[in-house]
């Protein structure tokens, strides 16, 4: 057996700032090596935010890594704004923070709503990408929202779903999504915040193969759910701003010779592996692996060996 790798030591910029697009103050920062390979971090969510942790999915000496927080999000500003807050205002940021760093092309790292936005930017600057990692694939169709939002994830982990329930009225639970939407969109604070926490504590539920008190309190975080809550409820009811529901798997053809990595854990509740094999089915020249004893979150011990043996692959590091 190989030794099963783990996240490179922490590590601080050498590169922070804040990108101006419109009302939007885009945070993004830079570690590792300012002379090495180029590679951007998208963030899950969406509203999730960066994290120093994710630095270290990728070598320091090998890599100039860049990690920014998408619009109304982390340390972006304004804090939770849904105005311009589109995959197609995403997909522009990333191509203008990449001209603005001066990169020609880059690594392009995503997972769960990461991968979509990852698809979504390839097949929109497919000259852009060098390589693709995706894990947790997330296509943000009305199937996959049902699944985790309505009856499916809901089977797995009822007494989470109990408390995810618990602030819409039982005669509103038809559509939760829309439930949830009527609240973020109301004008009681209170209520609003308290169906934040709830709507974001599902998720940190339900991430990890095996619950996690520790995620569950960070997704508990007031300001974390706020944005993580109603940016993602945003995105829901608009169906991901996406033209049609395939528009991504129709659009292979464009990435196909894009070298890539899709990453998938076996019981991963929040984006199902029926997802990735379909994404792999209509992409068979990108590598596709599975890992067997794996949820959702990057950082179960097995998708983190493999995220860095990609990255590791990608930059010629042994």
């Amino acid at each position: 057996m190989t030794e099963q790798l783990k996240l490179y030591p922490a590590i601080k910029p050498f590169d922070t700032g804040f990108m101006i697009a419109g009302e939007h103050e885009i945070y993004y920062e830079q570690c590792g090596n300012p002379n090495g390979k180029p590679a951007v971090f998208l963030h899950g969510g969406p509203g999730g935010g960066g994290s120093e942790s994710v630095r270290g999915f990728f070598n320091p000496e090998a890599y100039r890594i860049i990690v920014f927080d998408q619009r109304g999000c982390g340390r972006s500003k304004p804090h939770a704004c849904l105005t311009n807050n589109t995959t197609w205002d995403l997909v522009a940021d990333i191509e203008s923070l990449k001209q603005k760093l001066d990169i020609d092309k880059w690594l392009v790292f995503g997972g769960s709503w990461g991968s979509t936005l990852a698809l979504a930017y390839a097949q929109t600057h497919p000259d852009s990408v060098s390589e693709m990692i995706l894990r947790g694939i997330f296509m943000l169709r009305k199937k996959e929202l049902n699944w985790f939002y309505q009856d499916g994830t809901s089977n797995i982990f009822p007494d989470a779903w109990e408390k995810f329930i618990e602030p819409i009225d039982k005669t509103n639970r038809g559509d939760l999504i829309s439930a949830y939407y009527e609240i973020f969109n109301g004008d009681d604070e209170d209520k609003k915040l308290e169906a934040a926490i709830a709507w974001s504590r599902w998720e940190g539920s339900t991430v990890n193969l095996s619950y996690s008190p520790e995620m569950v309190d960070s997704f508990s975080d007031p300001e974390f759910a706020l944005a993580f809550a109603l940016i993602e409820n945003h995105y829901f009811i608009n169906k991901g701003f996406l033209s049609h529901e395939q528009q991504l798997i129709d659009n292979i053809d464009i990435i196909r010779n894009i070298p890539a990595t899709i990453i998938q854990g076996r019981y991963d509740v929040c984006t199902p592996v029926a997802t990735a094999w379909e994404l792999h089915k209509n992409w068979p020249e990108a590598e596709f692996i599975i890992t067997p004893f794996s949820g959702h979150s990057a950082f179960e011990k097995e998708i983190t060996h493999e995220l860095i043996l990609a990255t590791n692959k990608y930059a010629d590091v042994s």
